[in-house]
């Protein structure tokens, strides 16, 4: 969705992410054939493929899974974040290229069917090592391809947001599988322990970023001015000052277990639910553009006092009550029903009536 409320599709700004991917991995193959040729001159054109596609998909998936994070620690990536599926499905392809390779190299000249083979856990010819490391490649291709497959807004709707999320955090056991296939594959040929090193490296540096985002996120939960004091309405939570929420961006308040974003918008409070509807993304660390919240990750925009999108979307996110008093703003933490204009308040006066506009 645009600022203009149309839909877009492959927008000039993904057409030049993609051809960034498509360079990325170009050059990415280039160096690694460059690097494998100058430090092993005996190794096979099959394996230099098999070996760069496979190693393109790990850093390409470390990148998609690092993403989000590093996005909540810089706006800077948030360029990455809103065009990850594309970077998940350019790494669905370059794992489907080394594991096409791998089946035709190591299970098509045997007597068993390819699959069977790959299946009963056997070693590529040649090799004496006998860890499962294909079947967990294997697995990790099997979730990535569930991943390409339903990386499109149709699947979105079709399966609401909280499924196709759910379904979509499996990516995290692909890549510990993908982590342990590139360890164990380690142990089927001599010259190739650095495999270890760079697995452990390369997983140990995203649960870092990830554990980085955590902290920064539970330090601005708890940074968040609260006390005591006579409520203007049972129930009610005094969270930030007023004159502290910018103008036209929020403030992301934590009620107990959930997260809402209390926006200002020519000098009116209201307050809505943190989580959007299109894939979850932070609307609180978004702007109001044209009197619209617009979320940060992929521009899916919202009335600040009714939580519902504009037409022809019908996306609603949750809406709270707010009341200022002594420059505090309160919040019902009990949300309003969807689509329903919420109490809003002006700052400097009272209250305002429910659903007023800014």
């Amino acid at each position: 969705m645009s600022v203009a409320y149309r839909a877009v599709g492959w927008s000039p700004q993904k057409v030049k992410y993609d051809l960034a991917v498509a360079a990325f991995a170009g050059v990415y193959l280039a160096a690694f054939a460059g690097a494998s040729l100058a430090l092993q001159p005996q190794v096979s054109a099959e394996t230099l493929v098999l070996r760069a596609s496979g190693s393109l998909a790990f850093v390409m998936l470390t990148g998609a899974l690092a993403a989000g994070p590093l996005a909540r620690l810089s706006p800077r990536f948030l360029p990455v974040l809103r065009n990850r599926r594309h970077l998940g499905v350019a790494t669905f392809l370059a794992a489907s290229a080394h594991g096409a390779l791998a089946l035709f190299q190591f299970h098509f000249l045997g007597v068993l069917d390819p699959l069977a083979s790959l299946l009963s856990g056997g070693g590529p010819a040649g090799l004496d090592g006998d860890a499962p490391f294909q079947l967990l490649g294997a697995l990790a291709l099997a979730v990535l391809f569930v991943m390409a497959a339903t990386s499109h807004d149709f699947w979105l709707a079709t399966l609401t947001p909280a499924t196709w999320k759910s379904l979509h955090m499996l990516v995290y056991a692909a890549y510990a599988a993908l982590v342990g296939h590139m360890a164990l594959g380690a142990l089927q040929e001599e010259g190739r322990s650095y495999l270890w090193a760079v697995a452990a490296g390369a997983g140990a540096a995203l649960v870092a970023v990830q554990l980085a985002a955590g902290l920064r996120e539970r330090r601005r939960d708890r940074a968040v001015v609260r006390g005591a004091g006579d409520p203007p309405a049972p129930g009610f939570v005094r969270t930030v000052r007023a004159r502290d929420v910018p103008e036209d961006r929020a403030k992301v308040v934590a009620l107990g277990e959930e997260r809402v974003a209390v926006f200002r918008h020519r000098g009116v409070v209201s307050c809505v639910s943190n989580v959007c509807r299109h894939q979850m993304g932070p609307v609180g660390e978004g702007r109001i553009v044209n009197g619209c919240i617009t979320c940060p990750w992929h521009g899916f925009q919202y009335d600040p006092v009714t939580g519902c999108a504009p037409a022809p979307f019908k996306d609603r996110l949750e809406t709270h009550d707010v009341v200022i008093r002594d420059d505090f703003v309160w919040v019902d933490p009990e949300p309003n029903p969807l689509g329903t204009p919420a109490r809003t308040a002006r700052i400097g006066t009272t209250a305002e009536p429910a659903g007023a506009a800014p």
